[in-house]
């Protein structure tokens, strides 16, 4: 059986569409500070001795929305945080660390303002050789929106493009 190098596939130039759901990415990070700092009060609570119900704290809503305004960031920076995530995305799925994004791209998300980014967009990622000469790296990742089907983003999953138009 022939093996193949994963090297060689990163190399190959290809074009593949993604659909990035934003809202998860942005999001993620205070969902996960609001369990550790739940975590966090109940041990403290158990650590000086008070007759509570434990359970009841981790799994108190009141607790949690109260600490959300504290962990959280700031939404006035939501758009460019989308950019660096989909910088992200695109660097993790091509495997260059040289990230080009497409002005209609960032049109796109600053289209509805700083703060509402859209929760879904589709993306098309062609990996491309570097013809720069005193380029870093011999591949780049340049990252364009794709268009959306009527039926909508949900259930899409990753496609692969034959040859560009």
């Amino acid at each position: 059986m022939v093996e193949k190098s994963n090297k060689a596939r990163k190399e190959e130039i290809v074009t593949r569409e993604y659909t990035i759901n934003l809202h998860k990415r942005l999001h993620e990070w205070v969902n996960g500070a609001i369990e550790l700092m739940n975590y966090h009060l109940c041990h403290f609570c158990l650590h000086i001795g008070l007759e509570i119900y434990v359970d009841h704290i981790y799994t108190d809503l009141k607790l949690g929305a109260a600490f959300l305004k504290l962990l959280s960031g700031t939404f006035k920076k939501k758009a460019p945080k989308a950019i660096k995530e989909i910088r992200k995305f695109a660097q993790k799925a091509m495997g260059t660390t040289d990230v080009r994004v497409d002005v209609k791209l960032n049109k796109l998300i600053w289209s509805r303002g700083i703060r509402s980014v859209p929760r879904r967009v589709r993306v098309r990622i062609a990996r491309k050789r570097n013809d720069e000469e005193d380029a870093k790296e011999e591949l780049y990742s340049l990252v364009t929106v794709a268009e959306v089907p009527p039926e909508g983003l949900k259930g899409l999953g990753t496609k692969v493009i034959d040859d560009e138009d």
